[in-house]
């Protein structure tokens, strides 16, 4: 039986989701696209989530550039591999989906990791908000991008809150 709780984080509230082992296995905006149905997201129940929201403060404080979270992402194969490259990606860097592809040894496959990006169930901790179109524009946000560009600038250290 899955858990959630919701927290306030200066880009809204955040539902953050876990598995029946507790493992956290999603992280998702207010109004974001392919945001689950709440019915799915289980009871309401803060316990399991004490790391995640020490480390998400930590990071909204500007203290924590990498997530150490132990993760329970589903997905198909390819987008498992896509969201692993999206860790990859150093705070306050960004990187095109071509370039993505490119590093997963098929650099045609731009399309498919934007589709699998749009699809990350763990939003800011698997930093989906890093990826850019290949001419630097921001392309594709599931949380709007009005909210990507406000966590780039967080993470560039040019952010107003």
């Amino acid at each position: 039986m899955k858990q959630h709780t919701v927290i306030d984080s200066p880009y809204g509230p955040l539902t953050l989701v876990a598995d029946e082992d507790g493992v956290l296995c999603g992280l998702y905006m207010t109004d974001q696209r392919h945001r689950p149905p709440e019915e799915t997201f289980g009871d309401r129940d803060a316990t399991p989530f004490a790391e995640a929201q020490d480390q998400l403060a930590a990071y909204f404080a500007g203290e924590l550039k990498e997530f150490t979270l132990e993760l329970r992402l589903h997905g198909t194969a390819f987008q498992r591999s896509v969201w692993d490259q999206l860790r990859r990606i150093p705070y306050g860097e960004t990187r095109s989906y071509g370039e993505l592809a490119a590093a997963l040894g098929n650099p045609a496959a731009s399309r498919a990791v934007g589709l699998a990006n749009g699809r990350n169930p763990v939003g800011i901790i698997v930093p989906c908000h890093r990826v850019i179109g290949s001419g630097g524009a921001l392309t594709g946000y599931g949380g709007g991008l009005d909210r990507k560009q406000r966590l780039l600038d967080f993470e560039r250290g040019t952010a107003l809150f």
